[in-house]
């Protein structure tokens, strides 16, 4: 009986450091419009840039390594619309020569970083 319960209780363990570890980037949505946006509305860590060779193309059949599936139109203005409002963000971005009307998608990886997606 006491290796049973001592079996229990590890378990317990294990499951609560499991989801202790558990960041809000691992999230099923952190990538959805909504989420995205108010992620960059206060967004203040590092971040990747990538371009896209052929965006025209690309919003008509995305490669596998390439962004997540294109944003619409109005996805890519209101993320850039949430890049603008973050004001530092937008600082940094311009200071690496980056136009935020070239921003085209962004992608938050689990470890919170994010990837900029460029025209």
């Amino acid at each position: 009986m006491k290796r049973v319960s001592n079996l229990a209780f590890s378990a317990a363990i294990v499951a609560t450091l499991s989801f202790a570890g558990i960041s809000r980037a691992d999230d099923v949505t952190m990538n959805w419009g909504p989420e995205l946006e108010k992620t960059l509305a206060t967004y203040d860590q590092g971040f990747d840039v990538k371009y896209l060779n052929d965006y025209q193309n690309q919003k008509v059949t995305p490669d596998a390594h390439d962004a997540n599936i294109p944003r619409t139109e109005s996805g890519v203005q209101n993320i850039q619309a949430a890049i603008e409002a973050n004001k530092p963000l937008a600082t940094r971005l311009k200071s690496k020569g980056i136009d935020l009307k070239d921003v085209v998608n962004a992608q938050q990886a689990a470890d919170g970083s994010i990837t900029f997606w460029l025209r």
